[in-house]
């Protein structure tokens, strides 16, 4: 069982990593061919650097709390279990 929930959780952050680095990756790019001065395109590049790190910050957030709560669901569900068994 701790290996599943093991498993789970490094699934969690390789899939956030995973939207967060490709999510970077078109904004960058998108920024970097489009027209505009050199100052102009830095300035939206380093923009989008702060909104990434930001969604991503979020993106962590948001699955340490879904793993929160399926490890408090876990130990609930497993307690129970040994109340049964008892």
């Amino acid at each position: 069982m701790h290996q599943l929930n093991e498993h789970f959780m490094k699934s969690i952050v390789k899939i956030a990593a995973a939207i967060a680095a490709s999510a970077a990756a078109g904004a960058l790019l998108g920024i970097l061919f489009a027209p505009g001065k050199g100052s102009e395109t830095r300035r939206r590049i380093s923009k989008q650097g702060k909104d990434v790190a930001d969604d991503i910050k979020k993106s962590f957030s948001n699955g340490k709390e879904k793993i929160n709560e399926f490890r408090e669901d876990l130990a609930k569900s497993i307690q129970k279990k040994v109340d049964e068994f008892a």
